[in-house]
């Protein structure tokens, strides 16, 4: 009988060591899992970040353009107030020449 006790626990220990050797391989294959997903994620996150930053590198520019652009509207009034007097000053003197003219 102590034989058959022996045999017993020693079956009863290899079973346990086995369902902890499963238990411990569930749990490295999740993490594996898990951890590669993160890793997916981390790659998404930097894409996107490098993509933000392409977008947005030439956004220090505006101010200047700004600047540039506030030059061309006085340099175009310019032109248009000179177009405006030139054309004021034409039509006197057309005005003028159709009097002396008839």
């Amino acid at each position: 009988m102590p034989f058959l006790i022996t045999t017993e626990a020693w079956w009863v220990a290899l079973g346990i060591g086995f369902g902890g050797l499963a238990g411990a391989t569930i749990l490295l294959i999740l993490l594996v899992v898990v951890a590669y997903q993160i890793d997916r994620h981390a790659l998404d996150i930097w894409g996107a970040g490098k993509n933000i930053a392409a977008n947005t590198v030439s956004i220090w520019m505006l101010e200047r353009t700004n600047d540039v652009a506030g030059e061309i509207l006085t340099t175009a009034q310019s032109i248009n107030a000179a177009a405006e007097s030139m054309d004021t000053k034409l039509g006197a003197l057309s005005e003028a020449l159709k009097r002396r003219g008839s």
